[in-house]
Order: structure tokens, then sequence, then C-alpha cells
């Protein structure tokens, strides 16, 4: 029986083994006369990999004739990697990245360089996290009390920044708990889970202590990932917005105060040279019904800003009829507002 109905698309390009058992993959456009000197690195979210994320390859495609290339990253956290991650991990590993393509550009130009080569960073949803982290975490991230697999190594500075479908977590699970047709039982398992991970987010010789899987694909979680109670309180952050974990970055009821802390931190750092560019979908499917997405852009800004880093005013926005990977309607307003950012680095 022929299967030619369900196959994916193919991709042109180079694998590079960035770090031991990572890689990255580079669209390669048909013309290989242009100095691709730029580069932009994307990052996936939760359970994305090479290539998952449909609009990637037609960002690619539209960059051909440019001298930016599109790389894809794959991070430890990638797949099914994620419920035993940790932003930490993740920056660090970005970091090791961008490291990697700064030299490997270097290497491909025919004399001495005359220019520095650009790299800016474009997370998609969890991955949007992975970006901020970047940009506004202390270099090299600090040592904490479960660390397990950091190096500590000070992170490269980049030349621009994009955030795509920046959705909260935890306001997106609160969503599906209250959208169910049996919230009770739904809330009575979350209270279980989060009850169990605060009682041991880890266990006495620093491994990840691994939740009950049948309980967390209660809550829509996948039902062959391990998820650990450390990343799991992450996620769902309990104490939050008062004392919000790591991954509650993007929630519209975070304090001024918090905001502060995160965007408002991104100018102190000095990690990104040029602006800061937000995307969120106009019909996410994973935004709950109560956020305000234009107010809450505002708000991002504002703390950017405020802190003395720069805001893409002109091209952050919603993106109407985009759902949250912009499979279809929105893709190339999405494409164009990246392609206008990228021209202004």
């Amino acid at each position: 029986m022929s299967s030619h109905a369900s196959r994916g698309p193919s991709h042109s390009g180079v694998l590079h083994e960035y770090a031991p058992k990572l890689v990255a993959f580079e669209f390669t456009p048909p013309n290989d006369g242009i100095n691709k000197i730029n580069s932009l690195i994307f990052v996936g979210g939760l359970t994305d990999g090479l290539c998952t994320v449909p609009y990637v390859s037609k960002l690619a495609n539209a960059l051909e004739n440019t001298e930016w290339s599109v790389f894809s990253i794959l991070l430890s956290s990638s797949y099914s990697g994620w419920g035993v991650g940790s932003l930490d991990r993740d920056v660090e590993e970005i970091g090791q990245c961008v490291r990697f393509i700064r030299d490997l550009k270097a290497s491909r130009q025919p004399g001495p360089m005359t220019k520095a080569g650009k790299i800016a960073i474009m997370g998609h949803s969890t991955g949007s996290q992975d970006v901020l982290h970047y940009l506004y975490s202390p270099n090299p991230v600090p040592q904490k009390e479960f660390d397990f697999g950091l190096q500590h190594m000070v992170r490269p500075e980049l030349d621009g920044a994009i955030i795509q479908a920046p959705v909260s977590d935890r306001e997106s699970l609160l969503a599906i708990i209250e959208s169910s047709s049996q919230p009770d039982e739904l809330r009575k398992i979350y209270d279980q889970l989060v009850s169990s991970a605060q009682k041991q987010p880890y266990t006495a010789d620093k491994n990840d202590s691994i939740l009950p899987m049948n309980l967390t694909a209660k809550l829509s979680y996948p039902v062959d990932t391990p998820l650990s109670a450390r990343r799991f309180l992450s996620l769902v952050s309990p104490h939050s917005p008062d004392n919000p974990s790591d991954d509650d970055l993007f929630s519209s009821d975070l304090s001024d105060k918090r905001l502060q802390e995160t965007f408002g931190m991104v100018g102190t750092q000095g990690m990104v040279k040029s602006k800061l560019l937000a995307l969120y979908s106009g019909k996410d499917e994973y935004c709950p019904h109560w956020v305000d997405k234009e107010k809450l852009l505002q708000r991002w800004q504002r703390a950017t800003e405020a802190g003395g880093a720069k805001w893409d005013a002109e091209n952050s926005g919603v993106v109407p009829g985009a759902s949250h990977n912009v499979r279809d309607e929105g893709q190339q307003d999405l494409i164009d507002r990246v392609l206008r950012y990228l021209q202004t680095l």
C-alpha cells in the first residue's frame, strides 16, 4: 500500500555537530553563489525537533537570495527531552551553537573577513522562553542546588532576537483544566502532582524524580514523555504570580515588577545589540481566552524599553489569523515581518 500521501517535505541542507551529540540543520539554497555570512538560529518549543515547525523552511526559502542562512537547532531538550530539561541548559547549548556558527561562517570566507557575520536567534513557543532567558539571565548562569549537566559557559552576544508565539505554559494548562468536561477531577490531579513534586523535586543523590506518567497525561502532557518534578514545577509555576518560576515568563498576570526583572533586564545584560522582535499569533489555540494579546505586548515593550533595551515597534505585534505554529494563515505576514527585521540588523 502506497503511503505517498502522508509523506512530509524533504529539505536540502547540511547537518552540523555543534557540540557532542548535538546538531543543527542548515538549510542550503540551490544557488550557492551568495555569501551567506549571516545566520538565523531557530529554536523550537516543547516536543519540537528538526524541521517540525512548518514556517521555518518557508522562511529559509524567503532568505535564499540574501546573506542570511537559517539553522534549525537540536537541543538535549528537543522532542521528548523537554520533560527533564531546563532553560539554563537550553541557553548554554544555544550559546555553544552560536559560537560554532561564528567559527563556521568565518572559515567559509575566501579571505580575511571585512565584516563580522551577524547571528540572530528566533524562538517558537517555549523556545521563546529560551530566547528571553538567554537575554536576561546572568552570564554565565549561576550555580544552583540542582544544575545537572551545566558547564556554566559564558554565552556569546547576539545581533538580534525574536520571540514567536510566546504563550504562557502555566496559563495554557489552567485553560485546559477550566475548559475540560471534568475540571474538578483535573484540578485534583494537578494538586496531587504539585504536592508530590514539591515534596521531592529531585532525589537525595541529585537525580531527577519522574512524576507518574499516567497522571501527567491526564493534564494533556504527551503520554510517552517522562516529566520530572523539577521541570513540572517550573512549567506550572504553582506560586505564580507572586513568585514565578524560571519558565513562567509570559503569563498575563505577572506584575510590572516581575517584567522589570525579565524583559527589563535585557538592556542591563547587553546580550543583544539590536531590537527585540515579538510576534504573537492572532488565533493561537494555546492562548487562553482571557489574555489581551495587544495589551500584553505593550507591557513587555514598556518593560524592555524602561530597562534600556530596544523594541521593534514597527514589526512586532499580533499576526492576524495565525495559529500557534502559523501553519497556514498569517504565514506570509510572519515571514515578511522577520525579513524586515533582519534587514535592520
